[in-house]
């Protein structure tokens, strides 16, 4: 078992920056809030950290992340809008606890083998800081076991994981209690996939009104 490093970002918000930044670029994986619930983080063009997080989510393989982006400027680099309104869209929902399935660009599809991932700009101070270090995009993917609910109380992601993590970083905020809305935006019109925060009907507003 190795030794998971914990670290209080309301307290230590430097140190925890670096950590996990350290982290992404040496292919571990660490817990991590959101402005949703806590996740597990990682490099996502790492194939080794994606296979390590499977294994402790104990998923099956080839099941998709969310990945979390610094703002709309960072995703554009990964994506190819169907429309160039989406932009529009996009900026307008976020930041906020809205994932949005999108085409990867051509040179992403080759690297990554994937058509589309869904990509978010989330509101939370800790993850913005992180995401701006990185200049790239963070994985974002609940913390728990297959078939098993969310952790998102920090005492009990330790005692589940303590051993299996390179490093836990908590708050002593209490974290929301509710997963991001999930949207596909690759067809013609959005797709709700997942009903979170967000309604579908304020996100048709937008879309309607881009």
């Amino acid at each position: 078992m190795k030794k998971t490093v914990k670290i209080n970002i309301d307290e230590e918000l430097k140190k925890a920056i670096h950590t996990a930044s350290k982290l992404y670029f040496e292919g571990g994986v660490f817990v991590y809030p959101t402005d949703t619930i806590y996740g597990f983080g990682a490099n996502p063009f790492n194939e080794d950290a994606l296979a390590k997080i499977t294994a402790m989510k104990r998923r099956s393989l080839g099941k998709k992340f969310i990945l979390l982006a610094s703002d709309l400027e960072m995703v554009l680099k990964y994506v190819e809008l169907r429309d160039e309104s989406h932009a529009d869209l996009l900026l307008s929902l976020w930041p906020n606890p809205v994932s949005i399935v999108l085409k990867l660009n051509s040179y992403y599809r080759d690297i990554t083998g994937e058509e589309n991932s869904a990509f978010r700009v989330p509101n939370h101070g800790f993850c913005r800081k992180l995401l701006t270090e990185l200049n790239m995009p963070l994985v974002s993917t609940s913390v728990n076991r297959s078939e098993e609910p969310p952790l998102n109380d920090y005492s009990l992601i330790s005692q589940e994981f303590s051993g299996e993590l390179d490093a836990i970083f908590y708050s002593s905020k209490p974290p929301l209690n509710i997963a991001s809305t999930v949207i596909d935006l690759t067809g013609d019109e959005p797709k709700l996939l997942r009903q979170g925060m967000i309604s579908i009907d304020e996100i048709l507003l937008k879309y309607n009104n881009r």
